[in-house]
């Protein structure tokens, strides 16, 4: 047989069976990775932190994504996740990703929390860990938090006139975390004169705009993403954003690189893209075998400066150059 297709002719078949061989034992050696995430699929906060974990995956795993909707329907938040469980239980991932609060007390601490030993990494968590008993032997992560007092600071920089600041935030559960972050820190903030707005409707925000432009210079517009408009429909808050931004009149500051094109001034914006990729670095090291307790919990530290020029020229305003120098400039989008 040798002597019929050579002797480089039985080596290359060697080398294209053992290719062969390995290819397939890669194949079978992709992780199964479940991404759970809180709200919607066209949400862009969710497409930020999916697009980081594939960045992340893609090659060594096979990941499944599920919705749970909760900006849009909130009540069926716990029906929701019984059919993620269902899902988690056909799937069989070696590893979850889960994203935002909702899907925390919704989902992996009834389900999964010291139930499974599949590896658990949390990301977009705006609470205190321990709320959700974190860690757990089989659950870390990285914490979301505002850019607040970075974001309060370059407002001053571009408007130093400003010395009051009003916050609005939803009155749920990802808005309470936020409530409390701004609790905790709010000394160390630039400007110490302060109100926050716990609204759930857009007729509710509109009425605290009222009172919040009669003894506040700004405003900072936090997770409004699923107010509800008239006969209830969630708005999104490319929507709700411009209604409200044009109702209070003065400068306003978000969290996010996407919704400032929203009719907002500025921001030091955090990204769904560091909160993802971490995430998805995190769970790696443990299905390749660290320990989740030996993964501890982090927060996210990187923060991006973005200034509306439509919005800046509107209101008059004329930065310093220097300002100007890393800062990523958009427009509102109409």
């Amino acid at each position: 047989m040798i002597g019929k297709i050579g002797f480089s002719g039985l080596i290359g078949l060697v080398l294209l069976f053992c290719a062969v061989i390995c290819t397939t034992a890669a194949a079978k050696e992709r992780y199964r990775v479940l991404v759970v995430m809180s709200y919607h699929e066209e949400m862009p906060w969710e497409n930020e932190i999916r697009e980081a974990i594939v960045a992340e995956c893609k090659e060594s795993c096979e990941i499944r994504y599920v919705y749970m909707n909760t900006k849009n329907d909130p009540a069926g938040g716990i029906e929701k996740a019984k059919e993620v469980y269902r899902i988690y239980g056909e799937f069989r991932p070696d590893g979850v990703i889960a994203v935002d609060d909702d899907t925390q007390w919704l989902f992996v601490v009834p389900y999964l929390k010291e139930r499974v030993k599949t590896p658990v990494i949390f990301c977009g968590v705006n609470a205190e860990p321990e709320k959700y008993g974190y860690p757990a032997s089989n659950v870390s992560g990285i914490l979301e938090r505002a850019h607040f007092r970075e974001s309060i600071a370059f407002l001053q920089q571009l408007s130093p006139k400003a010395k009051s600041i009003g916050f609005m935030v939803t009155d749920n559960q990802t808005g309470w975390g936020y409530v409390e972050q701004i609790r905790k820190e709010s000394s160390s903030y630039p400007i110490h004169a302060f109100s926050i707005g716990q609204v759930k409707t857009l007729a509710g925000a509109l009425k605290s705009v009222e009172e919040m432009k009669k003894k506040h210079d700004a405003l900072f517009l936090i997770a409004l993403e699923g107010l509800t408009g008239e006969g209830g429909r969630p708005l999104a808050e490319r929507e709700s954003f411009r209604i409200i931004t044009r109702a209070f009149g003065k400068p306003t500051i978000g969290m996010n690189m996407f919704n400032i094109r929203f009719n907002m001034l500025c921001a030091v914006a955090k990204t769904g893209q560091e909160q993802g990729g971490t995430a998805a670095r995190m769970l790696l090291k443990a299905m390749e075998g660290t320990p989740v307790s030996s993964i501890p919990i982090i927060r996210n530290l990187h923060g991006k400066r973005v200034l509306n020029v439509t919005v800046m020229q509107r209101m008059g305003i004329k930065p310093q150059p220097v300002l100007l120098v890393g800062t990523e400039l958009v427009k509102t989008e109409e």
